[in-house]
């Protein structure tokens, strides 16, 4: 899919939504993105440092072209919907060391999945925070999840990571998967 333009507007770019539990680990993840690599938390410029924030936050990346990835937080879950309209791929975030969540997360993502708008936009979910001593393992992940029979019944491709955003890991398969969404499937 190649840019679209409207008028004298510039051409767009592919847009990125990123749904996800409240704190800080999205918008560390996505900070890492745009510098293409890990980096430790001492090393961040005063003004890069990660702040919790309650709203949406968007971010321009260059990876092979310029995409947008728009931040949505768990609180802001019942009007997540208002922003698929021009969504080309989706990002989940879940958080794997926190056990109370996995209802909410595991609703929150089948109503992502099950969204119209979303019917054709490549998925990955990332089970993040896997740098804690109290993570569940992806096998547990994927069990509480029943992760296979979603990828089996849902529309669009699925892709599963586990991440750590504070520590980096997982970052190349998460930039290699943002890369492969950009690519012309014609």
């Amino acid at each position: 899919m190649g840019p679209e333009t409207l008028g004298s507007r510039p051409p767009r770019c592919p847009r990125k939504v990123f749904p996800g539990p409240a704190g800080p680990a999205r918008p560390r993840l996505v900070m890492h993105c745009t510098k293409g690599c890990w980096v430790p938390a001492q090393e961040l410029h005063e003004s890069e440092n990660i702040s919790i924030k309650v709203g949406t936050n968007l971010t321009d990346l260059s990876i092979q072209k310029k995409i947008t990835i728009r931040e949505l937080g768990g609180c802001m879950g019942p009007i997540w919907s208002s922003f698929y309209g021009d969504c080309s791929s989706v990002l989940f975030m879940i958080d794997a060391a926190n056990p109370t969540q996995i209802a909410a997360s595991c609703v929150q993502l089948l109503s992502v999945l099950s969204a119209e708008q979303l019917a054709s936009a490549a998925v990955l979910i990332l089970f993040n925070k896997i740098d804690l001593p109290c993570y569940m393992s992806l096998v547990e992940m994927k069990s509480l999840f029943r992760i296979p029979e979603i990828i089996s019944c849902a529309k669009q491709p699925i892709t599963v990571v586990e991440t750590s955003a504070r520590e980096g890991t997982g970052l190349p398969d998460v930039l290699r998967w943002l890369r492969s969404t950009l690519q012309d499937p014609s």
